[in-house]
């Protein structure tokens, strides 16, 4: 009011000017009064740097120039199981991706813990994943960056991840077209707190997705030692085909020696938490092909057409069952079923962490001839959008039709299929969203 009170004075001291300057000058201020009004409306208010945001702008991605190197987006510590920080992980670069900044490579989590955050584990993704490697492949696309790279470490802003039913879908991808324009976009540092991104609200296709995990390659300590446990099932299915034969009398030694052996992967979920999660996830779902039985699980892989037997049948099964030795009985003869301990490899999977044992037991399914798991488990899920992206990049592309001869087959066992089988499965690389990977689904693409 003062100020616009001095105007009055204006008119007697430059009477043709002062008339036009105090209008502006009022105009000016009503502007502002109005620009204010309008940005605590959708700001919620300031207050030191953190801000939930939601207003409508058109979204904007990497400019030609590609991915800027000196703008980064910082997220929390990766929590979860092995394949849910994966999707967490892929999920926070679409984001870093969508404000055209590069993310800072995150912590993951080495121990399993879901309720007792204070005991995880931290590990670094370049103790996992190859982080120039993953730069590399997926150049123009989205890029990781060290905090080394960072010149203003203090200068951060923090963008709160909204939560609960009113933190709609709209609202966050709201928040993050908001993000991507001024003032925050001045920032070096975006730093995103709140929950772990696997939660985060999903706003990008499977194709996006898909192409993050072909980026991410095992360092190769890790690599190695999946190596040394599919030469094993290998060799063990070397040595039980060329029993098959000599008892036969059609022995054909040399040719076993040259070709690798093939052999079937089962995800077998059949642990006891399991169960009780997915009998709970049935009634609240109202679905009945969630859980499956031991002996339901042997029947249907057992049915699977056209398999070349005798086979090995790795079982990528909980810790807590290598000391059930049931889970080696009930198959068919013709079918040599093994896990890590009668393998003789549990001793590599015993010098890592959760996460490591994960990753290696993930490869060694992700390379079977014949992969068959759980619809509804995320390990499988991810394994399947994987085999489906590689078979697609090989030109072969729909194989939902045919039996085992098909390159790199898949099945789902908690789903009935062809001759009392596993449901053949694809996945659906047109989906808009990971949402029936992320949580699991009985409609799969086959």
């Amino acid at each position: 009011m003062g100020l616009l009170s001095n105007c009055k004075s204006l008119k007697f001291l430059v009477p043709p000017l002062s008339s036009i300057a105090c209008k502006c000058f009022a105009l000016v201020i009503i502007v502002l009064a109005l620009r204010a009004a309008f940005i605590s409306s959708f700001f919620g208010g300031f207050e030191q740097n953190q801000i939930a945001i939601s207003h409508n702008f058109s979204l904007s991605y990497v400019s030609e120039y590609g991915i800027r190197k000196d703008k980064f987006v910082e997220v929390p510590q990766i929590v979860w199981g092995l394949n849910n920080q994966k999707i967490a992980f892929a999920r926070a670069c679409l984001t870093a991706r969508m404000l055209n900044r590069t993310l800072l490579m995150p912590s993951l989590s080495a121990s399993l813990f879901y309720k007792e955050i204070d005991l995880l584990q931290p590990i670094s993704f370049d103790k996992v994943f190859q982080f120039e490697r993953f730069n590399s492949l997926c150049d123009g696309f989205v890029r990781l960056g060290h905090y080394s790279d960072v010149s203003n470490q203090t200068g951060a802003f923090e963008v709160q991840k909204g939560s609960g039913r009113r933190w709609t879908i709209q609202r966050d991808m709201d928040q993050l077209r908001q993000s991507g324009q001024d003032p925050i976009d001045r920032y070096e540092v975006i730093r995103i707190t709140g929950k772990n991104p696997f939660l985060w609200h999903d706003h990008w296709p499977v194709k996006d997705y898909a192409r993050i995990f072909e980026c991410l390659v095992l360092i190769d300590e890790i690599a190695k030692e999946a190596d040394k446990v599919i030469n094993r099932i290998r060799e063990v299915g070397r040595e039980v085909k060329s029993k098959a034969e000599v008892s036969q009398n059609n022995i054909h030694l040399e040719g076993h020696q040259l070709h690798p052996v093939p052999y079937v992967a089962v995800h077998m979920r059949i642990e006891k938490d399991w169960m009780i999660h997915c009998k709970k996830l049935e009634q609240r779902l109202n679905v009945s092909q969630i859980c499956s039985s031991k002996a339901e699980i042997t029947e249907r892989v057992g049915n699977i057409l056209g398999l070349n037997t005798p086979t090995v049948i790795y079982l990528a099964v909980a810790d807590v069952l290598l000391e059930d030795s049931s889970i080696l009985s009930g198959w068919k003869e013709d079918l040599v079923p093994f896990e890590k301990k009668k393998l003789g490899v549990d001793g590599i999977y015993e010098r890592y962490p959760y996460l490591i044992k994960s990753a290696i037991d993930y490869e060694v399914c992700l390379r079977a001839d014949v992969f068959v798991g759980n619809s509804y488990s995320t390990f499988s899920s991810l394994i399947v959008l994987e085999r489906t992206q590689k078979m697609m990049r090989m030109g072969m592309g729909n194989s939902c039709g045919g039996g085992a001869d098909v390159r790199w087959p898949s099945y789902a066992y908690n789903i009935p299929g062809e001759s009392k089988g596993p449901q053949r499965w694809m996945t659906n690389m047109d989906d808009s969203s990971l949402q029936a990977i992320s949580y699991g689904s009985n409609r799969i693409s086959c």
